[in-house]
């Protein structure tokens, strides 16, 4: 299994300490892809939110989904204590799979 289309959540972002949105997807650069062209009608369009912030591999699509609705669970603060952890300068980290800085 090639690692970028490993099933992942995810968690975007408007800006630093921003709106936040999360995700579950088994392929995340094209899930990125349709965030930043816009494409994905709702909420990430509506609000501008476009910035890879944080996100984690699984073996399975049913273990991201089991993640992704715990975490859906969680308070704000404790999602961004989550982004903050590994990414704490909020860089977007979509540019790792080749996408332009997120304006």
């Amino acid at each position: 299994m090639h690692s970028e289309f490993a099933p992942s959540v995810y968690l975007l972002a408007s800006r630093r300490n921003g709106t936040l949105y999360l995700g579950v997807t088994s392929d995340l650069p094209a899930r990125i892809g349709k965030h930043r062209d816009s494409q994905l009608p709702g909420f990430t369009r509506d609000y501008g939110v476009r910035m890879l912030v944080w996100f984690e591999r699984h073996a399975t699509m049913e273990q991201a989904i089991v993640r992704e609705k715990r975490i859906k669970k969680w308070n704000r603060a404790w999602k961004l204590e989550l982004i903050e952890r590994d990414n704490r300068d909020w860089r977007d980290l979509a540019e790792d799979f080749g996408f332009e800085k997120s304006a």
